[in-house]
């Protein structure tokens, strides 16, 4: 099997439409085009042989490599040291009128000497189409454009004029390009890789490549500036805001899960998802955590993104919503397996598309409106087709919240009545009767009441187990379920109630594991899937928010100083931690990404309370 990097070893880099992963090694791994959610260009994170690559690296055969973000902003800068030498390649994506969709997307790479002197191997490869679309290569004196029979890409030029350099350089049979670009200290070369445009390749002036870096640094740090947070961990959460903002398509607000498909929760098992579209709970989150930062543009959009799939109602038979979406709101993600890749270091099927998509998952409803509650309050108002679509969404939630459903972490096992679905169905109808009491909406207020009140008497009655002395995962089962930790969070309990306290001791002795947190235990609680996971990275800092809530501040700073020792070299975490620390699971994670903006924050407010100090932060939602 081909030698992959690790899924750690990658920075991101994007224009709010789509984006690419870098690895430590010059190499362009995964990129799709013209959407997050589009076929693939180059994909050798799935299959080294066949899913096409576009790299950029010595031609020295040791070198050692390192990677920063240019501060403040989303450029990836990739440096190379070798004997002769040092060199770097800064990668980015101009980032133009990301609010109107475009098929024209360029990744600008800027290849330039430091010190003494390197010669650069360009090699570009692309498959479309997941590898399943044949190109023909055409060489001109200012670079090549790659043509498929439905798709392209071209490639222009770096260079100065007269600068024979950076030549035609060769393709061989299988239509890849290879040139090599020698360099001395002090001077600049490169590439822009250009889809979606007709006409031959231009020749592109180093001045104008260092304009559009200038442009690109100038956005990120204009984008930046809108940030309130001046807490004790300012550069991993603005990392983090960075990166959910590169998870953005900017045209409709919606936010991808992770911009990759298929990457495993088990080296070598079938846990191997597309994450590539929008889900109802992580937008609903998000709108909170850009909120807390004081990003109301893009809280905005993501609530009017949530509104809209409200007022469609076009969801499947199991209610007015489905859990994901496209990101532009449609609702096709069928799903199919891509038999010709190998997946990452074997890990089989390749799954593109996400067959969950239709479950029943009785807590997006709460999220929702719990998002849609905290953006009213903040200014971002509810009209009166907004209201007639909330009211829809609760009644029918009224009428169907009391029966079993697949549950937030879409387990192909079979419908339970998981306690977490029933707690947001709660947080639903809780937000939906305060937002018609303070602000005077119309609703069956006695209604919505009464199956509030109904939903939190069944949740203490059967989600409670009196042997675990905890709430447990569904009504029929003692496992438990790191869910859960939001309880105190959405206002459900009081985070030092004696249950609530003893619920957490005991996620303890069976959740946790120096201080990271498993989502549940699979072989006690079957998901109808074969191998196990890693610690869920999202959970461990719902943990921390939890602890620092319960009054454990210190314990709660401890755990979160640990977890932000497994990020990666840029900050960056994946969805889940393997046995050995390893980063596993589609990356980067939004949902990990929020929660350890939520978990900073909620630590800063309470370790301010201790020192009798004002935090640097506060949450702007509902009281918690």
């Amino acid at each position: 099997m081909a030698d992959y990097p690790l899924i750690a070893d990658h920075g991101l880099i994007g224009d709010l439409q789509t984006a690419a992963l870098v690895a430590t090694d010059g190499s362009i791994d995964w990129f799709c085009a013209p959407r997050f959610d589009s076929p693939s260009i180059f994909g050798a994170l799935l299959d080294q042989e066949r899913g096409g690559h576009c790299r950029v690296r010595p031609t020295a055969d040791v070198f050692t490599s390192k990677q920063l973000y240019f501060p403040d902003t989303a450029i990836l800068v990739t440096r190379f040291m070798t004997e002769e030498g040092v060199g770097e390649v800064a990668d980015f994506m101009p980032v133009v009128d990301s609010t109107v969709a475009s098929d024209t997307h360029r990744i600008v790479r800027m290849v330039r000497c430091v010190r003494g002197k390197m010669t650069f191997a360009l090699d570009i490869a692309p498959r479309f189409d997941y590898g399943r679309e044949a190109h023909e290569t055409h060489l001109t004196d200012n670079g090549a454009v790659f043509q498929g029979s439905r798709t392209s890409a071209t490639v222009h030029v770096v260079r100065e004029p007269g600068d024979k350099r950076v030549g035609r350089g060769q393709v061989d049979e299988r239509g890849d390009l290879h040139a090599e670009i020698p360099l001395t200290a002090g001077e600049m070369r490169g590439m822009i890789l250009e889809t979606g445009v007709a006409g031959p390749p231009r020749e592109v002036r180093v001045a104008e490549v260092a304009q559009l870096f200038d442009d690109t640094e100038r956005y990120w740090e204009t984008w930046l500036a809108h940030s309130n947070y001046t807490g004790r961990w300012r550069e991993a959460v603005e990392r983090s805001a960075i990166t959910l903002k590169l998870m953005t398509y900017a045209p409709t607000g919606g936010l991808v899960a992770a911009p990759t498909a298929s990457l495993p929760e088990q080296i070598g098992g079938e846990r191997n998802w597309d994450y590539r579209y929008t889900w109802v709970r992580d937008a609903s989150f998000s709108v909170y955590s850009l909120l807390s930062l004081g990003f109301t543009e893009e809280a905005a959009a993501l609530g009017q993104w949530l509104r809209d799939r409200v007022n469609e109602r076009a969801g499947s038979d199991g209610g007015p919503l489905n859990i994901m979406y496209r990101i532009d709101g449609s609702s096709d993600l069928s799903e199919e397996i891509l038999e010709h890749w190998e997946g990452y270091r074997g890990s089989r099927p390749v799954h593109i598309g996400n067959g969950a998509a239709e479950q029943l998952q009785l807590d997006i409803y709460g999220e929702a409106l719990d998002s849609i509650y905290v953006a009213h309050r903040s200014g971002v108002r509810i009209g009166h087709q907004g209201w007639q679509g909330i009211s829809e969404v609760l009644n029918w939630l009224s009428d169907n919240w009391d029966q079993p459903e697949e549950g937030i972490w879409e387990t192909r096992g079979g419908r339970q009545d998981f306690t977490y679905g029933r707690l947001m169905s709660w947080v639903a109808l809780e937000r939906g009767v305060r937002l018609a009491e303070s602000y005077g909406r119309p609703a069956p207020i006695d209604r919505w009441r009464t199956e509030r009140d109904a939903i939190y008497n069944q949740i203490m009655e059967r989600g409670w187990s009196r042997d675990r002395k905890a709430f447990v995962q569904h009504y029929n089962t003692d496992v438990l379920d790191a869910s859960l930790l939001r309880m105190p969070t959405v206002g459900f309990i009081s985070p030092t109630d004696p249950m609530w306290l003893s619920t957490l001791q005991a996620m303890d002795g069976e959740l946790v594991t120096d201080s990271l947190v498993y989502r549940y235990d699979p072989e006690a609680s079957p998901d109808g899937l074969r191998g196990s996971e890693g610690t869920f990275s999202l959970c461990t800092f719902a943990y921390v928010d939890a602890l620092a809530q319960a009054g454990q501040v210190d314990q709660a700073r401890v755990t979160f100083e640990k977890m932000l020792t497994y990020a990666n070299h840029l900050g960056l975490y994946s969805e889940e931690i393997g046995l050995t620390g390893e980063q596993i699971g589609n990356f980067p994670q939004a949902f990990t990404h929020l929660s350890l903006i939520d978990a900073a924050i909620s630590l800063d407010r309470e370790l301010g309370h201790q020192a009798g100090e004002t935090a640097g932060s506060r949450r702007t939602g509902v009281t918690r």
